[in-house]
């Protein structure tokens, strides 16, 4: 790999990963987990880099959350705010794009291969994010009443985000030639 590709490669990284804060930024508050358009991002930046490129944007958002940049949503930083009731949803990242990354790895970077990554991948994320949740959050609650508060309001419109972030990602993918 040359050193023009490994720059490239940073580069396309970092954009992501300022990507993701940005869309972090649009917040409608709602109960304990907002609605942002974080998981747009996470979902382009896989469809768009890979799954090796796309994590690692995605570690590399944490990263600069967790050392206090406020890239999260209501311009949070920190680990207070990956400790949260909602933080393992921001965990759970990492957990889509290694999904992501084994399904195309396994089954090629076709449109079929990347919508089953991003889904598996969503499933994955909502799974760690709600057993964070049931860990984490001050009142009891079980595991059905943290999918109806957490997972259920959230899924048609990460359907949604799902479905433009492939799009989006086909028309820039031939435009830069990524």
């Amino acid at each position: 790999m040359s050193a023009a590709t490994r720059t490239r490669d940073l580069a396309y990284i970092a954009l992501m990963a300022a990507l993701t804060a940005v869309c972090a930024w649009v917040t409608i508050p709602f109960f304990l987990v907002p609605f942002t358009l974080q998981t747009f991002a996470v979902f382009t930046a896989l469809a768009l880099l890979g799954g090796r490129r796309g994590t690692a944007s995605i570690v590399l958002y944490l990263c600069l959350g967790l050392v206090g940049l406020p890239v999260f949503s209501g311009f949070a930083g920190g680990a207070g705010a990956l400790l949260s009731a909602s933080g393992g949803y921001l965990l759970g990242f990492v957990a889509t794009g290694l999904v992501y990354w084994a399904i195309t790895a396994r089954f090629g970077s076709g449109t079929p291969a990347k919508l089953a990554g991003l889904l598996l991948g969503l499933a994955a994320c909502y799974a760690a994010g709600t057993l964070w949740f049931v860990c984490v959050y001050t009142e009891p609650t079980t595991v059905w009443a943290a999918l109806a508060m957490c997972v259920l309001p959230f899924l048609p419109v990460d359907l949604v985000k799902l479905a433009l972030a492939l799009a989006v990602s086909r028309r820039v993918e031939r435009a830069l030639k990524v």
